[in-house]
């Protein structure tokens, strides 16, 4: 959608009536009246690509400005989405690689035989700049993207994201974190990807197996990233089996370590089925280690509890997600991001944060109250990235915003708000979504 309205286009102008999660405000007034969902309508100043000035809406008085207004009409505003968990370099392959029977196990196998047979340089570049270009155009402005990074994928990988990180740089901030089971740290080419990961600011990160040989990995692991000063963000226990217990671990080394740079832990699902007991002792290690929890609840629901293909009719009953409320009822910052799209792993999505809160709202029951949930997909990222005052609206800020038609959460969440607006430094952005056909050639698909 191309936004052609005069009124972005000046250096000054006013978004009159718009309504705000006042858990999104920096300085949120407690006097204003803050309605039962948690929003609050405002009137947004926005000068010089930042905004100036916030105050209560008053219907009855004028504009205050020498400068055009654009009336919300009580629509929601938002700051820009923050998307703490991806895999882009995997990203839109089912068309020539699907998952034969949507396991986990089947998504593994599919992915690297994809790998296998087209990784390249030109594949994953023009794969990649399409995710990007679909997230910036719906009103991400911060991406973490996991990448694979075994051997020659590594090298192939990260010279295409560094690429693309330097000619989005004014657009989207983006880092990655690298990608390989745990043993892999344990080798030379393991200790290697480390110094990569410290040479290009990356974050050194993997996925753990239950094996007798995971403590040694965790350790090695947390002295790879301490000795260069590098963040760690892991891929943990996404199973519903209780046996895997890679959560408490991590956490105990960290404290026994005396880790000091962010920790991220995602998917955190097997926590959902073990004892009361245990879930208790392990949240406390989560919060006592400062890590912060992403859940994945959109790639869960798909990949979990998926049955053999002679048993195709059986519903599933597990969904995979972790426990998300008890974890931020402990303290914990927990967030929701979009994880895999268009792969073996999750066959559909679009890169669009609004989607993966609303099937998060759903999936978890994230309403009745809201609260501060819409941090979620906003803020609380923002900080596991390091990304100081993202995902908020307060004077000073560049007015990275975006303006929904929704106005309660039941319009937002109900409609996909595909009118929404995009303001970027208070410019609206071409939100012209790319064609699929443009990955056909790529893809093998199509009429050409």
């Amino acid at each position: 959608m191309v936004v052609d309205r005069p009124v972005f286009d000046s250096p000054q102008y006013e978004l009159r009536q718009a309504k705000v999660p006042h858990c999104l405000l920096v300085d949120g007034d407690p006097s204003w009246a803050v309605d039962r969902e948690g929003l609050v309508e405002l009137d947004l100043t926005i000068c010089d690509g930042r905004v100036t000035r916030i105050q209560p809406f008053d219907r009855e008085r004028e504009a205050s400005l020498a400068g055009p207004i654009h009336d919300c009409r009580g629509g929601q505003v938002w700051p820009c989405f923050i998307d703490g968990h991806t895999h882009l370099d995997k990203g839109h392959i089912w068309p020539r690689t699907p998952n034969p029977d949507g396991r986990f196990d089947s998504a593994l196998a599919a992915v690297m035989a994809d790998a296998e047979q087209y990784c390249s340089p030109e594949d994953v570049y023009l794969r990649l700049e399409f995710g990007l270009r679909c997230s910036y155009a719906q009103g991400t402005q911060a991406i973490r993207t996991h990448i694979d990074a075994a051997d020659r994928q590594a090298e192939i990988s990260f010279g295409v994201f560094g690429e693309l990180q330097r000619a989005w740089r004014d657009r989207l901030t983006l880092q990655a974190v690298c990608l390989v089971s745990l043993d892999y740290f344990m080798t030379p080419q393991g200790e290697k990807l480390a110094d990569q990961m410290a040479e290009v600011g990356g974050i050194l990160g993997g996925v753990g197996f239950n094996n007798p040989q995971l403590p040694a990995q965790v350790q090695q692991l947390f002295k790879l990233a301490q000795d260069r000063g590098l963040d760690l963000d892991l891929h943990v226990d996404e199973s519903d089996d209780p046996a895997d217990t890679l959560l408490p671990l991590v956490a105990q080394t960290a404290m026994e370590m005396g880790y000091s740079g962010r920790l991220t832990c995602d998917h955190c699902c097997s926590l959902a089925v073990q004892s009361e007991d245990q879930q208790e002792k392990t949240i406390a290690l989560v919060k006592a280690a400062g890590i912060h929890v992403i859940s994945l609840p959109m790639c869960n629901l798909y990949l979990q509890d998926r049955q053999p293909s002679n048993q195709a009719h059986k519903t599933p009953f597990w969904r995979g997600i972790t426990l998300v409320h008890e974890l931020k009822a402990a303290g914990v910052p927990v967030a929701f991001a979009s994880d895999n799209c268009r792969d073996p792993f999750f066959g559909f999505g679009d890169h669009d944060m609004l989607e993966v809160w609303r099937e998060s709202v759903r999936i978890a029951h994230l309403d009745q109250p809201y609260g501060d949930w819409p941090r979620s997909v906003t803020q609380t990222p923002a900080a596991l990235m390091g990304l100081e005052n993202r995902g908020l609206i307060g004077v000073g800020l560049p007015a990275d915003l975006i303006l929904f038609q929704g106005r309660g959460f039941s319009e937002l969440l109900s409609r996909g708000q595909g009118d929404r607006i995009v303001l970027r430094r208070g410019k609206a952005i071409d939100q012209t979504l790319p064609d699929y056909r443009e990955l056909d050639g790529l893809l093998g698909v199509g009429d050409g």
